[in-house]
């Protein structure tokens, strides 16, 4: 897909699951966030750049281990998502907190503007991964560090089988190399040829817990990357796909619900 209208994709499809991602993602994501934060070691006073904040998950995290001196800038490109994230942080009167709609791999800040540079599980959805990481290099302080979060590999993924059931009922490409970062050493790598120093990586096996077939559903078709493919789905074809996805994930079905094997990929490089 050419790089322009994969951003566009990924935006209107971004603003599409804004509406389910919490209730869907928000305890599956926890291990790999968590892995990020420590990983991260943010300290009072920090000046932090948030690339693919979504709804703020992270983003509050991290506002409170800076303050009250420090500041998160929390960029996305999917402007229902910010919306989201704004009304959470306003509620907890989070006040060292600025929400932008920037694209990841086109920073508009000057260098050496940032203490920290982190993403949560963005890094695989942009066109050009490498591209994005210099940026974040860019506007990193000397000695600053970024910290990304992917998803690992895709046969360690028991909800990998969500693509290609779209993809065959709707041309979209939502995200065709979307593994690619958490696939051997290739986010080490991606660090490294944007010139970070002394990366280190961690690769984490987990298990996405879903009560029921309703928040399982809901997180493969409403609260993803494919939300505005399967948009397009007139309601026979939305119950076709529905039944193939249960079937791809029946062997982890058992009497507390789903327990469906993931992997994350979490690395940090130093400027």
């Amino acid at each position: 897909m050419e790089p322009k209208l994969q951003r566009r994709v990924q935006r209107y499809g971004w603003d599409k699951a804004a509406e389910y991602y919490n209730t869907s993602w928000q305890e599956q994501l926890k291990p790999a966030q968590d892995k990020l934060m420590e990983m991260a070691d943010l300290k009072p006073g920090e000046n932090v750049l948030e690339t693919s904040c979504g709804t703020g998950l992270v983003t509050l995290r991290a506002a409170d281990l800076v303050e009250p001196e420090g500041e998160v800038v929390a960029t996305d490109l999917s402007q229902n998502m910010i919306d989201k994230a704004q009304t959470v942080a306003k509620k907890k009167d989070s006040s060292n907190i600025r929400f932008i709609r920037m694209d990841a791999e086109e920073i508009d800040f000057a260098e050496k503007r940032f203490d920290v540079a982190i993403c949560s599980l963005g890094l695989m959805y942009f066109p050009f991964p490498v591209k994005a990481l210099k940026e974040m290099n860019r506007v990193l302080k000397p000695g600053g560090r970024a910290v990304a979060a992917v998803w690992g590999e895709r046969k360690n993924c028991g909800w990998a089988d969500i693509f290609p059931i779209v993809d065959k009922r709707v041309a979209t490409d939502v995200c065709p190399m979307f593994f690619q970062q958490g696939s051997g050493n290739i986010l080490k790598h991606s660090f490294e040829s944007a010139d970070f120093r002394e990366v280190k990586v961690e690769r984490l096996s987990v298990t996405l817990h879903y009560h029921d077939e309703e928040t399982a559903l809901m997180a493969a078709f409403s609260g993803g990357p494919v939300a505005l493919a399967y948009q397009k789905f007139d309601e026979q074809t939305k119950e076709e796909a529905k039944r193939e996805y249960l079937d791809s994930i029946s062997a982890f079905n058992n009497k507390n619900g789903y327990e469906i094997p993931g992997e994350f990929v979490v690395g940090i490089g130093f400027k």
